[in-house]
């Protein structure tokens, strides 16, 4: 089994004069490097892309299950977090700049 997975890897990543160098015994086209490219395409179509829409469809559907259970993080309130020596300079002086009140909790908890 291993055998014929060995040979079929070899044989999927041999360039087209490499096998005309195997069979004919010397390539008339343009010496070894011609073809390089071809194993690279061969994993661009059968593995990178495939791989690309699976992780993306994983990604989608543990988003879709994440959104179906939301869950709010209950608040604990340290001492040594959201301390306010002065005020902000806009708004209340309160929140932060960019304050998301769903996301982001004030000194005594968070706002919703």
């Amino acid at each position: 089994m291993a055998a014929v997975l060995n040979h079929a890897l070899r044989r999927f990543f041999q360039t087209s004069a490499q096998r005309a160098v195997q069979i004919e015994g010397h390539s008339a086209v343009s010496g070894i490097h011609e073809g390089g490219y071809k194993p690279w395409k061969k994993l661009t179509f059968f593995v990178a892309f495939p791989s690309i829409i699976l992780c993306a469809v994983n990604c989608y559907m543990v988003h879709q299950d994440h959104a179906k259970h939301p869950h709010e993080k209950k608040f604990v309130k340290y001492e040594y977090l959201a301390i306010r020596s002065k005020r902000f300079p806009w708004g209340d002086g309160n929140h932060s700049f960019v304050h998301n009140p769903k996301v982001n909790a004030l000194p005594d908890g968070y706002e919703a």
